[in-house]
């Protein structure tokens, strides 16, 4: 639950990368996405969704000319799990 909930808070400090326009959005996305899967206990599947959210944010960054490597921090907690 802890990476969950770390992971929670690197993407909305990636989301600060974004345009202004967008962050909005971004951020109201990320948190619904994350209280959909508030309920998820499996191991693997908290892994495969860190992945997942890992992926979108790296696509996202790169929708926008962000640099992806800011994404690293969240990669590194999807490794830990």
């Amino acid at each position: 639950m802890k990476a969950v909930v770390r992971a929670y808070g690197e993407v909305l400090r990636l989301v600060r990368l974004l345009p202004p326009q967008t962050r909005s959005y971004y951020s109201r996305y990320a948190r619904e996405n994350f209280v959909a899967y508030a309920d998820e206990h499996d191991p693997a599947a908290i892994r495969d969704l860190l992945r997942r959210a890992y992926d979108h944010s790296c696509w996202v960054l790169n929708k926008y000319g962000a640099d992806e490597a800011a994404a690293k921090n969240l990669s590194q907690i999807f490794e830990e799990n």
